[in-house]
């Protein structure tokens, strides 16, 4: 199932899930235009790797490195599926939580959720030495709170019956929570093909703990 459009529009104009959305494309593009050594380097560099932040002892200039890479792996990307559908969910989602929020609330959330996120899975695999990257655990933050905030809301899905194919419109509760069950199916230091799946299960419970905290009004349809 693949979620195109959700029916349910927005009072204000979401500058920063579009911002959020260009920035992690001009990344990616910038990416993709470097020689396939320098993008492994990047990486390196860049993304989060747990034992910069967890091998003791911590040095400065390491520590200092890890704490920086927490923020930067959010704008990298390993392919244009990952870029894509971390795009497309953001967009889908994205502008109705930052609607309910605000602009500034909203762009502190996403990165909080992102750095809970990465934190998450480097308790899970601390001494592990494969960068993470992508903005999968802040995304997922988005679609907790989309969950409480407008469990109700429809969401057009493509979905994919054997050869036939329909777009389907689902309550927002069912496409996150069966997105939400896939990925505890997956729960593992690392999952196939090197998915950080905890992070993606970090991010999603940090968005649903913090939005109470985060939102400016209740929508009528809330969980809570």
């Amino acid at each position: 199932m693949i979620p195109l459009k959700d029916d349910n529009p927005t009072r204000t104009m979401p500058f920063v899930t579009v911002s959020l959305i260009v920035a992690n494309a001009a990344v990616f593009f910038w990416e993709r235009l470097l020689p396939p050594d320098a993008n492994g380097a990047i990486n390196r560099t860049m993304g989060v790797t747990p034992s910069n932040l967890t091998h003791f002892p911590l040095e400065a200039e390491r520590l200092l490195h890890g704490g920086l890479s927490l923020f930067t792996a959010m704008f990298l990307h390993g392919g244009i599926p990952h870029v894509a559908f971390n795009m497309l969910y953001l967009w889908i989602f994205g502008n109705n939580v930052e609607d309910v929020m605000g602009h500034g609330r909203f762009l502190v959330f996403y990165l909080a959720c992102g750095l809970i996120a990465s934190f998450t899975q480097v308790a899970a695999s601390p001494s592990s030495r494969v960068p993470m990257i992508g903005a999968s655990g802040a995304v997922s933050g988005i679609l907790g709170a989309y969950l409480v905030l407008f469990p109700a809301a429809r969401v057009l899905t493509l979905v994919f019956v054997v050869f036939f194919v329909r777009v389907i419109p689902f309550p927002a509760i069912i496409i996150l929570g069966f997105w939400f069950l896939l990925q505890l199916l997956q729960v593992g230091p690392v999952a196939a093909g090197g998915v950080a799946v905890l992070a993606h299960v970090g991010g999603f419970v940090a968005g649903i703990a913090l939005i109470a905290a985060f939102r400016r009004h209740r929508p009528r349809q809330s969980l809570f």
